[in-house]
């Protein structure tokens, strides 16, 4: 942490203090990036560029609320094709199905859900007559 400013000192020499001797220290040597040019400086003017830049360097995403329950429920879809025994398929199809009826009566911000809760009567035939001989 830095120290505070003392009185009488001009904020500009303060820092200027203050940088000097953070790269007296050696602070500003072998860190990532140096020496590489700003790849969104190539890029039209985006006053939002560095959040997207961090986003993805920290492997971060955002959906809409709507959005991600809708991929939520593709994933819980695939999950239960893939599921090993008829209980765990009406689990997974049991678990979504609850979030998209909540979604149904109070709808989440972000675009139109246009979900309705998977028929499990339905997607455990498919299952069993994928698992038959």
């Amino acid at each position: 942490m830095t120290e505070r400013k003392p009185p009488g000192v001009s904020f500009e020499t303060w820092v200027e203090k203050q940088i000097r001797e953070a790269a007296e220290r050696g602070e500003f040597e072998n860190l990532p990036g140096a020496g590489k040019p700003l790849a969104w400086l190539k890029k039209p003017h985006d006053e939002n560029a560095w959040l997207r830049d961090k986003l993805a360097r920290e492997n971060v995403t955002y959906l809409p609320p709507s959005l991600a329950l809708r991929k939520r429920a593709a994933q819980a879809r695939a999950a239960a094709a893939e599921a090993a025994s008829e209980a765990e398929v009406r689990r997974i199809l049991d678990d979504i199905n609850a979030e998209i009826v909540a979604a149904i009566r109070r709808p989440p911000p972000g675009p139109p859900l246009n979900l309705a809760p998977f028929d499990v009567e339905h997607i455990v035939r498919e299952w069993r007559a994928r698992r038959e001989p």
